[in-house]
């Protein structure tokens, strides 16, 4: 799958079927039966991703997931 060239949602989504769109081109993909959940922003027409939100299902649920930034933790 690392030479996947998808050119709109409707592509992805066939692939990865538990993938859902929602606000500014963002994608939430559940990972590991529903355990965890990883929101993107996916531009087609560049190929380009940009990670926003990567935690667990309880934690998305707590997050506005349309508008969140992704934050580095502090080592």
């Amino acid at each position: 799958m690392t030479q996947c060239r998808f050119k709109n949602f409707n592509e992805l989504k066939a692939v990865y079927g538990n993938a859902s769109l929602i606000a500014d081109d963002r994608v939430v993909f559940n990972i590991m039966g529903n355990q965890y959940r990883l929101v993107v922003r996916i531009v087609f027409t560049f190929r380009a991703i940009q990670i926003k939100w990567f935690g667990t299902h309880a934690e998305y649920d707590q997050v506005e997931v349309s508008s969140t930034e992704f934050k580095k933790k502090k080592s």
